[in-house]
């Protein structure tokens, strides 16, 4: 890998982390269009870094936030940091139930599968547009609500399929007030990101033999601020109802990645 490819695919990475158009789907997507090889350890040790920066921004952005929710956590005192802290918590159970026992079958769709990519984007302009119709989005986030958001999530591990753009777009079906269905997308994803990159750690996954470090290092200063760029700047857009822009951006790039695959 470049240091040229590893900056765009930092910035690919970090701007479609929060933007809902799928950054895996659009990983695989500039990987098969820049005909970009990359070798298994640097691939891993690539992946890792770009989704550990993502989950930096996420924090910097969240900051106050996360502090509350770590300190509502441990206080175990009944009020709205300590709720909110276990409604993160099980927001998780489903994406790392999949993740756990899917691993291998999942590891088989990220290998430039244009067909799948695109057919997943399709989905996700078609949970944004609907999820754009959606009116009196003023409720609160109930534990069972917080489940099917973290189901959404899971489901979102498809390439394709964004995660950002399930979750804030299953919050705003249930009618969950469009500020707090962004924040609470955006904060449940880093200790997913960060129990990865642990367990990465600890099975000796981010070995450097036979890695080049500089694309590393690239690719996680690039995907870390326009990361931050893009987690602000989506914060903003979901308050201001603009989803419909991002269910058309998916739904051409989808048709792209279709038509594509058949060429």
């Amino acid at each position: 890998m470049t240091i040229w490819e590893s900056f765009v695919l930092g910035i690919i990475q970090g701007l479609t982390e929060f933007l809902p158009v799928s950054s895996s789907g659009h990983l695989e997507l500039a990987k098969v269009i820049f005909g970009t090889e990359i070798a298994g350890d640097e691939n891993l040790m690539f992946t890792i870094s770009v989704h550990a920066a993502t989950a930096l921004s996420t924090v910097v952005v969240f900051r106050k936030e996360i502090k509350d929710i770590i300190q509502g956590l441990f206080a175990f005192k009944n009020n709205s940091s300590f709720h909110f802290s276990i409604k993160i918590i099980l927001s998780m159970v489903p994406a790392v139930g999949v993740g756990l026992f899917f691993k291998d079958f999942l590891s088989r769709l990220f290998q430039g599968n244009t067909l799948l990519v695109g057919s997943m984007l399709l989905v996700t302009s078609a949970l944004l547009y609907f999820s754009e119709q959606s009116k009196g989005t003023e409720k609160k986030i109930t534990t069972p609500k917080a489940i099917l958001i973290g189901l959404a999530q899971a489901i979102a591990i498809l390439p394709g399929i964004s995660r950002s753009g399930a979750t804030i777009a299953t919050a705003l079906l249930l009618k969950i007030d469009r500020t707090e269905a962004a924040r609470f997308s955006f904060l449940m994803v880093v200790p997913l990101i960060l129990g990865s990159m642990v367990k990465s750690i600890f099975e000796g996954d981010l070995s450097q033999e036979n890695v080049e470090l500089t694309p590393i290092i690239v690719g996680f200063l690039a995907a870390f601020f326009s990361g931050y760029f893009a987690c602000t700047w989506m914060i903003a857009l979901v308050r201001k109802s603009k989803l419909s822009y991002f269910a058309l951006y998916c739904l051409v790039i989808g048709l792209i990645a279709l038509f594509t695959n058949f060429m």
